[in-house]
């Protein structure tokens, strides 16, 4: 459990309290469901204002505190869909963070700044120190209402924004609920789940049911399945036993495909989220948009540039010695990995600095490398080929070989209509190759989408990893990686503690790799990095030993084990800011057999 200390807070000061996306021009009268939410939650906020000052007071029970912010959750979660979609940046920031340190830019420098908002609050009221927390808890309470009420302020005077599309908020809301709201992400003390879930639902039928806009469109079906989802976690309160799996068959799917067929093909998100709004499914191949993560555009890509990056990808001339080539590090039958430690560099005998990850949807990134020193993927490349363990080469170079090549001359005829041999031409290829490496079809993906039934163990393991083991918070569904729901924009970084050998193996003594912290992105570099690394995905993690950054730990029984114990801090060593949970998890043998299990039904190697 992690507490902000009451001076860091002070540095809040001069935040902008409206952050609008630019896709939203304009103001419009809203119906009455939002108006009416909006002014609910201010006075929710304000009863919370007052029982905090009044606990810090020795006034009112714990219990009391915590029915009132329960209160204060459940009105605002039947306006996030609203709220969240229009003004994303200043619910993420203000209304309802993590509850971690964030950087915040400005200008050329950055700031670290403390959380503040719903979840703080959440993990710290239902923590066993909350009454020793009283002053924090009085003082996260003042910011937040301060935040919101100088946002409702603004929202009577000017109006609310609006965008093109009235059913995208409330698709975006079905994925937050699902890969943040039943996974326990935004009640980190409560788990205060299904609760928080059925507010949701009833936000959404009041303002489709408002609006005359949906007139047009099946609300009656609608209406039927956001009632028996309500039922359903009326019925389904205990965060161990939710049924994630028939939760999201019965009643989050459904939701979603209809929503989806209201509003055709108009796309409020397209510049903002790398989601692709014409999906129907979350385990669908089509849920992310892989041209959101590169520089490369859909139009430009073709078969015949896939070719041309392939043989790029294959090609040992490239690097300078003409012995490595990105496939050295990425082999197809290690699901692109190397199965090594950490891989080799261009010198017998030497190593890079850390394991080699999956080529496998490593597109669905907004940062890349372990470090996230890379911004797009055709940055990625280019660390690669400047780096004298690795290529040790230019572009310039590459691009006087290829061109002396006729085998080259004539692939890069067939891709480009200019058929030039030039550097953007070389990334853009490459980067169709890899973008093409998604991977979607495994067991688990068609037992989501009803196509072939799974193992008992695999359902148990799936929900287990959704629920009691907390894996979804961090490897967030459905791409099961730190690239964050539901606007899938950003990639987040964890400090997990890790240990240079498996836990089994004696001493047990953290790495030495301060990851983040040593990043080249220097206005990033603060004490919140320290030994943090990017969570890439589980997906094909099967295939991937050995794991972590370091490349460690040899099994995924020691990678559970390590999470099992709460990480480094869990394991009694001394980690700065360790993001995970430090708490025992108590899962069983069986329990971490199961999810393994599901973590197998993972596997998709057919593209290639």
């Amino acid at each position: 459990m992690k507490f902000y200390p009451l001076a860091a807070l002070i540095l809040l000061i001069g935040f902008a309290v409206m952050s609008f996306n630019p896709v939203y021009q304009g103001y419009e009268t809203e119906n009455s469901v939002i108006n009416t939410g909006l002014l609910k939650f201010k006075n929710k906020l304000d009863q919370l204002k007052s029982d905090a000052h009044r606990f810090s007071e020795d006034k009112i029970s714990l219990d009391e505190l915590r029915q009132s912010l329960k209160n204060t959750r459940n009105s605002f979660k039947e306006i996030e869909f609203y709220v969240a979609y229009h003004y994303p940046e200043f619910t993420k920031t203000h209304l309802n963070a993590a509850p971690l340190f964030h950087i915040e830019a400005a200008g050329t420098t950055s700031y670290t700044l403390p959380p503040e908002g719903l979840q703080v609050l959440d993990e710290l009221i239902f923590s066993d120190e909350a009454a020793d927390q009283k002053e924090e808890i009085k003082t996260i309470t003042d910011f937040l209402y301060n935040s919101y009420a100088g946002f409702y302020s603004s929202t009577v005077k000017n109006g609310l924004s609006k965008g093109n599309n009235k059913t995208l908020p409330l698709r975006i809301e079905l994925i937050r609920i699902y890969s943040l709201g039943v996974t326990g992400f935004d009640t980190p003390g409560s788990l205060n789940i299904s609760e928080e879930a059925m507010h949701a639902f009833s936000g959404m039928k009041k303002y489709i049911n408002d609006d005359s806009y949906f007139k047009n469109y099946n609300i009656q079906k609608a209406n039927v399945i956001l009632t028996e989802a309500i039922n359903y976690l009326l019925k389904n309160k205990d965060f161990e036993t939710f049924d994630r799996i028939e939760f999201y068959k019965k009643y989050i799917q459904p939701l979603y495909e209809e929503f989806g067929a209201w509003d055709g093909n108009t796309d409020d998100l397209k510049e903002f989220s790398g989601w692709n709004a014409g999906s129907k499914n979350f385990f669908s191949s089509d849920f992310l948009d892989p041209y959101f993560y590169t520089l490369l555009k859909k139009e430009d890509d073709s078969p015949n540039l896939k070719q041309l990056g392939k043989k790029i990808f294959f090609d040992q001339e490239v690097s300078d010695n003409g012995k490595m080539s990105c496939a050295t590090c990425h082999l197809p039958e290690n699901a692109f990995t190397d199965a090594k430690s950490k891989s080799l560099s261009n010198v017998e005998g030497r190593t890079v600095l850390r394991n080699s990850p999956s080529l496998y949807n490593a597109v669905f990134a907004k940062r890349f490398f372990y470090d996230l020193r890379a911004f797009y993927l055709e940055q990625q490349a280019e660390h690669v080929i400047y780096n004298e363990d690795e290529f040790n080469t230019s572009y310039e170079s590459i691009i006087k070989k290829l061109k002396t090549k006729p085998e080259y001359k004539k692939a890069f005829g067939k891709a480009f209509k200019n058929g030039k041999i030039s550097k953007e031409n070389f990334s853009r290829a490459l980067s169709s190759y890899v973008a093409s490496l998604y991977s979607y079809e495994s067991d688990f993906d068609r037992f989501m989408r009803n196509e072939k039934d799974i193992s008992s163990d695999v359902k148990k393991g799936f929900n287990l990893f959704m629920g009691k083991a907390n894996c979804a918070t961090c490897h967030f569904a459905p791409n099961f990686s730190g690239l964050v729901p539901p606007f899938f924009n950003e990639n987040e970084s964890e400090v997990l503690g890790i240990t240079a050998k498996p836990i089994n193996q004696k001493p047990i003594e953290l790495d030495i790799d301060k990851g983040r912290l040593n990043s080249p992105v220097k206005k990033e570099n603060s004490w919140i990095y320290e030994n943090s690394f990017k969570t890439v995905t589980v997906r094909n993690i099967a295939l991937t030993k050995p794991y972590f950054h370091n490349g460690a730990f040899n099994t995924l029984e020691e990678v559970m084990d390590f999470y099992n114990e709460g990480g480094g801090e869990g394991l009694g060593l001394p980690v700065k800011n360790q993001t995970l949970a430090p708490d025992k998890l108590n899962l069983t043998k069986t329990e971490i057999s199961q999810i393994i299990a599901f973590l197998n039904s993972l596997t998709d190697v057919s593209r290639k």
